[in-house]
């Protein structure tokens, strides 16, 4: 499968961005999926998570309450809704995907498929 980000961009701090995963594929429904971030000298963590079908998702304590992962099967896109942003939220957003039925993958290692970044910049 391949993955593409998008959605990136500067935004001051309190403002809204929504980030889109477009994925090829037919089985994409199958796969779980998850945002992760990449901040200069920082390590890559995990974002938000969720299951092929949807149910059940993942938040970084970080991002609790501001940010929302959902999907659309249909169109073969998950979605990062990011609200509340602040400075530290500015990093380079990268989506990935694993085959994995009903299970929010927690792991970076486990994911198979990377799409390229898209950067978001947030300015106080």
């Amino acid at each position: 499968v391949q993955l593409q980000a998008s959605g990136g961009g500067l935004v001051q701090a309190g403002g809204s961005l929504r980030l889109s995963c477009a994925a090829s594929g037919r089985t994409f429904s199958r796969y779980g999926v998850g945002w992760f971030r990449q901040a200069p000298g920082k390590e890559r963590e995990l974002v938000a998570g969720i299951s092929s079908s949807g149910p059940r998702t993942y938040y970084a304590d970080s991002v609790k309450g501001r940010f929302t992962i959902s999907r659309d099967n249909a169109k073969n896109t998950v979605y990062l809704q990011m609200n509340i942003l602040k400075p530290e939220d500015t990093a380079v957003y990268y989506c990935a995907a694993r085959w994995a039925l009903g299970a929010v993958i927690i792991r970076e290692s486990e994911y198979d498929y990377w799409g390229q970044g898209t950067q978001v910049t947030v300015s106080s």
